[in-house]
């Protein structure tokens, strides 16, 4: 019976390590260093904190002219001083990034306003914004899943948030979604 539970807590632990691997975070900062031999891209967030992030063989990037066109390159485009949001997970102490967005300038559009509805489930989330309109967007996996927390969780009717997204069609997707400070 005791090699039972002692079987048993460890299968738990290591299905809870292998749940773990797949949460995807996001942080938004400066391209500090690009190494394309090596695929690693180093980015210092907005809180000072640098990462060193190693780009998965599916990197996707969104927003910017080279985005489209860097398709083949394996860095698609990225250059020290652009501003981005990452999207990562960490596996065995690396932090992986499967997508970038490019933010400001270039990059991804920007809406401000204040939640008014999220819908994690249908991945969709609307916004007012200062003019008094409401915007709606579908939002991606990885927006749907790396929001903060206390978005859609109580504290949602009054937050204020910048969505950064594509538009296509009419069609808003947002790609990340960062509390007003």
């Amino acid at each position: 019976m005791k090699k039972l539970l002692m079987f048993a807590a460890l299968a738990f632990a290591c299905s809870a390590s292998l749940i773990a691997q797949d949460v995807v975070s996001a942080v938004d900062g400066t391209v500090k260093r690009v190494d394309a031999a090596t695929k690693v891209v180093v980015v210092k967030t907005t809180d000072g904190t640098e990462h060193t992030f190693h780009l998965a063989d599916d990197l996707a990037v969104h927003g910017g002219r080279d985005a489209a066109s860097g398709a083949g390159d394996a860095m698609h485009g990225l250059k020290a001083g652009a501003h981005v949001a990452v999207h990562y997970t960490k596996d065995g102490g690396h932090e992986t990034v499967h997508e970038i967005d490019r933010l400001g300038g270039d990059g991804l559009k920007v809406a401000r306003g204040t939640v008014t509805q999220v819908d994690r489930d249908g991945k969709k989330m609307s916004i007012k914004t200062a003019d008094g309109t409401e915007q709606t967007f579908d939002l991606t996996e990885n927006a749907a899943k790396d929001t903060g927390e206390d978005i859609g969780h109580g504290a949602d009717k009054t937050m204020k948030v910048s969505v950064f997204y594509t538009e296509d069609a009419g069609r808003k997707t947002a790609h990340f979604i960062k509390k007003a400070v």
